[in-house]
């Protein structure tokens, strides 16, 4: 008998048997089912009136949200400081807001408000572009959406910094930011992003950095350009997988970029930040305008009172805004803005969250 025949047949048996066994093994990743298609109805004008707000939406029919966008026309010269973002921000019909009690606010949400206010000046260019982004996987079939609310900020020059973290045994995939009231114009959200509920993030005041995975809260911050308070509150929502999923496999990688500037009066700047081949799917993102260094020290304001963002959307690598149905975003774009008055020592921030959910 040729043993050497037999000893070659064995060991065939043994590394299909090991393949069998590999491909059985509970937790092991072999594959990434996690897909988003972007969903935009395009721009909804306004607001046409000074100290008001206009709300728009985009809306998910097939998959839940993992987050979504914004991005606004501002037009050209002096009146286009006025244009700002007072909210990115999930809705259970695209219409309601979650303002209310704090904690878990809904499950399975499918639709992402844009909201845009202005401030003392506007003209006849003011608009708002909402992006949902509509998620799918294998594995992560159920969200839940988990607001704080922090009041402030009061007075001219300050921030109010809240933070929403996901459930324990949770993931997060995105978040948003709001302002209330539309009617103090010089107050909007500055900042919305992925950080930590730990010591090592100052409980959220640092930013998660550039290829940090798992973060499990969402930051926003609130900034008032001197115009008072008037029950002045800034919201933060995090949107994190459902209860009772195992995410043992999953990653959620942190892509982040920050640059100086814009430092002139009424100027703005984008910023673009992506997901590289290995780091999962873009499932939604951050922006910020701030005092710079945010993934290393506490948040810190711009330069200016008068420094607002005028988009934070998925894009291509130039920071185009992608189209209605694109299925194969991967960047992320900030769209910063200065107001009336030059901004020393401002920058811009962006943030891409690129999940894998190893199924």
């Amino acid at each position: 008998m040729n043993t050497g025949l037999l000893r070659r047949h064995a060991a065939g048996k043994a590394l299909v048997m090991g393949a069998i066994l590999a491909l059985a093994l509970p937790g092991t990743a072999y594959a990434n089912t996690v897909s988003v298609t972007v969903k935009t109805p395009g721009a909804t004008a306004g607001p046409g009136t000074t100290f008001s707000e206009i709300s728009t939406h985009a809306d998910c029919s097939s998959g839940l949200i993992s987050g979504g966008g914004i991005n606004q026309a501002i037009g050209t010269g002096t009146t286009s400081n006025g244009n700002k973002i007072n909210g990115t921000s999930p809705s259970p019909d695209g219409s309601t807001e979650y303002l209310g009690t704090t904690g878990v606010v809904g499950t399975d949400v499918t639709h992402w408000l844009g909201i845009g206010g202005s401030g003392g000046a506007v003209n006849a260019s003011f608009s708002s572009t909402p992006y949902a982004m509509c998620f799918t996987s294998n594995l992560i079939n159920h969200t839940q959406v988990v607001m704080n609310k922090i009041a402030g900020p009061t007075t001219s020059g300050t921030v109010g910094l809240v933070v929403a973290t996901c459930p324990a045994n949770t993931r997060l995939i995105g978040g948003g930011a709001r302002i209330t009231p539309a009617g103090v114009g010089s107050l909007k959200p500055i900042a919305g992003y992925p950080t930590f509920n730990d010591s090592g993030h100052a409980f959220g005041q640092k930013a998660a950095a550039d290829g940090q995975t798992n973060p499990d809260s969402w930051a926003a911050v609130g900034w008032n350009g001197g115009g008072g308070d008037s029950s002045n509150t800034t919201y933060a929502y995090a949107i994190c997988s459902g209860n009772n999923i195992d995410i043992s496999g999953t990653t959620v990688k942190v892509r982040f970029s920050e640059a100086s500037g814009p430092t002139s009066a009424t100027t703005g700047q984008t910023l673009t930040v992506g997901c590289g081949q290995n780091d999962g799917k873009l499932v939604s993102g951050g922006a910020a305008i701030s005092g710079g260094s945010v993934t290393t020290t506490n948040f810190t304001g711009p330069g200016s009172v008068g420094d607002h963002l005028n988009g934070s959307y998925p894009s291509d690598s130039g920071g185009t805004p992608v189209g209605d149905g694109t299925t194969t975003a991967s960047y992320w774009t900030a769209f910063t803005h200065t107001g009336g008055g030059s901004s020393p020592s401002t920058y811009s921030d962006a943030w891409a969250l690129c999940a894998n959910d190893g199924v």
